[in-house]
């Protein structure tokens, strides 16, 4: 496929991607891999499969579990990238979109930007997993939470919590409980940053029964989306969220109708988890519903 009508030009309701009848679209998926907890490629490698795509691995980093348990094992992957890189060139690999998340060095940044030279016409996804609740991840630092804010500008879609959003824009963490005034300020901030269009995730309001997601953009008024808040978090639901978004994006739906979809998705995959054992500890089952995803191509 000739990439270049990947990123179509943003209509009223925000159609980023034109699915072709057979066609495969191919994503490079930046993110690590996790060997026990569900989150990372464990999470947008099944996703966006079952949306019909071919997703390509970009491992940042390889983990014997998520962070939330303890003794966990990082390997940085940093230094195989450029090589890695290198050989997807060799043998002509195209890509249609590059969807980044978790990140395991600054440098990891610098590698990121080069694909989006290599793949110039290829949608930008960043999903800038680096906090959450108020708190910074264990193994992110001040220099990689700067790297991550920069490479926030570049995205076509940039998928933040509020958390993350208040490091990017170099403010104090608002906590959950804003107003949609403070949401749409926020997110048009972010905008005005460089973002093309911004999902602004999981505002939750004291006393409320409902979980809140807003999407705006450069020609997109911002709209607010919300479902049933559940009383128990889990770990991984943002990796699920922001790959159902691209996953609905890449299956050709609007920019509105991916963050409704991965709302729907997050809450019932959060109902399935609650049947689990340890679910808390293990985090989001989503495997029994990913017909869902697959139903986004009917």
């Amino acid at each position: 496929m000739n990439t270049d009508t990947t990123l179509l030009e943003a209509e009223p309701n925000v159609y980023l991607y034109q699915r072709q009848a057979d066609y495969i679209p191919r994503i490079a998926a930046v993110h690590d891999l996790c060997g026990y907890g569900k989150c990372s490629l464990g999470v947008a490698i099944p996703v966006l499969s079952a949306a019909g795509c071919d997703v390509c691995p970009v491992p940042t980093g390889l983990f014997s579990s998520h962070t939330a348990f303890p003794g966990w094992y990082m390997h940085d992957t940093t230094d195989i990238l450029p090589d890695y890189l290198a050989a997807w060139k060799g043998i002509g690999v195209e890509i249609d979109a590059i969807y980044s998340g978790f990140l395991g060095a600054p440098e990891q940044v610098d590698i990121i930007r080069n694909i989006y030279e290599t793949y110039p016409n290829a949608l930008r996804v960043v999903d800038p997993v680096m906090a959450d609740h108020g708190k910074v991840y264990p193994t992110y630092t001040p220099e990689l939470c700067q790297a991550m804010a920069d490479l926030a500008k570049d995205a076509d879609i940039l998928t933040p919590n509020l958390t993350e959003a208040s490091i990017i824009l170099g403010r104090e963490w608002p906590g959950t409980d804003i107003t949609d005034e403070q949401a749409d300020e926020m997110l048009r901030a972010l905008v005005d940053l460089g973002s093309k269009y911004v999902v602004l995730k999981g505002i939750q309001r004291e006393g409320e029964t409902l979980i809140h997601n807003f999407v705006g953009g450069k020609d997109m008024d911002t709209v607010e989306v919300h479902n049933e808040y559940l009383p128990y978090m889990l770990h991984g639901t943002g990796d699920v969220y922001a790959s159902c978004v691209l996953a609905a994006v890449m299956a050709g739906l609007s920019l509105e109708e991916a963050v409704e979809f991965a709302g729907n998705f997050v809450h019932d995959a959060m109902l399935v988890s609650a049947e689990q054992p340890h679910f808390k500890e293990r985090g989001v089952s989503f495997e029994s519903i990913l017909s869902q995803v697959s139903n986004l191509l009917k």
